[in-house]
């Protein structure tokens, strides 16, 4: 049966509307830009199946239905992610996107970040689902509580566990100042690109942390890099080592500011750079090429690449 054909076009309509923050919702349960697509397709099959005039709130059907499918699948994906190779991270993506959901916000797009996504993971199914929903887009309690079929004060109490689990979590990321963001970035890259060890380790946190998820498919560090010393001279090897012939483009990947690497003009890699005032606290290194499958897709898409990092 053709869908798009046989459905009838004020659905459809509906169902494109909603879209976006289907897939916001399910990306933010997920990690996962390919899972999402799935959860949402598998919400547009069964959007397709019910009769429409009987449903009074088409965005709370589906909000609902979606919720619901995305709990099955998080059952399947910790279990992938224990015997994943190497530090997992989510799939990044490009929040200039307006096909991805919302990212107004300085919320919604802290809900999006990917040091964030990966904190979630410390969450139960049910907890992800109430911080999610109440976090990123608003839901009251007893909204939540309809939608995962439980009482409003289990929600209550699963959105008190949620953020105790949280607890320790960065703080909110303060609102970036694009010309200041830039300037590190250019010394940082600059530093690393140049081997000058002194001059990384004075733009790196004491604390700071290093992450490659490359999955076993690409050459990665198996573990977490610790320590001022530590990952100055981490970065100062990977970028003799791996960066040559390699263009560099700034773009906002999960709310925050990100390095994109490109080689030939396809995606190599996604460097996600935290910081704190003129300090670099964390980075994340996406390396796995089926994780910048979907990004790549957004980039050739995109009418220009976003603004050149030299």
């Amino acid at each position: 049966m053709d869908l798009d054909r046989d459905l009838d076009g004020d659905a459809l309509a509906g169902f494109e509307d909603q879209r976006p923050r289907l897939f916001g919702l399910a990306y933010r349960l997920l990690g996962s830009a390919q899972d999402a697509e799935d959860a949402v397709q598998d919400a547009w099959l069964r959007w397709s199946g019910v009769d429409h005039a009987a449903v009074a709130n088409p965005g709370a059907w589906l909000t609902t239905a979606l919720t619901r499918l995305c709990l099955t699948r998080l059952t399947s994906a910790r279990a992938r992610r224990e015997a994943y190779v190497g530090p997992w991270l989510p799939e990044p993506i490009l929040t200039t996107d307006p096909a991805v959901g919302p990212a107004e916000t300085a919320a919604q797009r802290e809900s999006v970040s990917l040091a964030l996504l990966v904190t979630l993971e410390r969450l139960t199914p049910l907890e992800r689902a109430v911080y999610v929903l109440r976090e990123a887009f608003g839901h009251t309690h007893a909204e939540v509580a309809a939608i995962l079929e439980i009482g409003e004060a289990h929600s209550r109490q699963l959105h008190t566990r949620a953020r105790r689990h949280l607890a320790e979590a960065p703080a909110d990321p303060p609102e970036a100042d694009p010309a200041a963001w830039g300037a590190l970035v250019e010394r940082f890259l600059a530093a690393a690109r140049e081997g000058e060890i002194a001059e990384l380790e004075a733009l790196l946190a004491a604390d700071v942390t290093a992450w490659s998820d490359g999955g076993g498919r690409v050459s990665a560090a198996r573990r977490p890099v610790r320590g001022r010393a530590e990952v100055a001279r981490f970065l100062a090897g990977v970028f003799a080592k791996f960066t040559a012939g390699l263009e560099g483009r700034v773009a906002q990947v999960n709310g925050e500011p990100a390095v994109l690497a490109l080689r030939s003009g396809g995606l190599t890699s996604v460097l996600a750079i935290e910081r704190s005032g003129s300090q670099v606290t964390g980075l994340r290194f996406v390396l796995n090429p089926d994780k910048l499958a979907f990004l790549a897709g957004q980039l050739s898409r995109s009418e220009a690449l976003p603004g050149h990092l030299s």
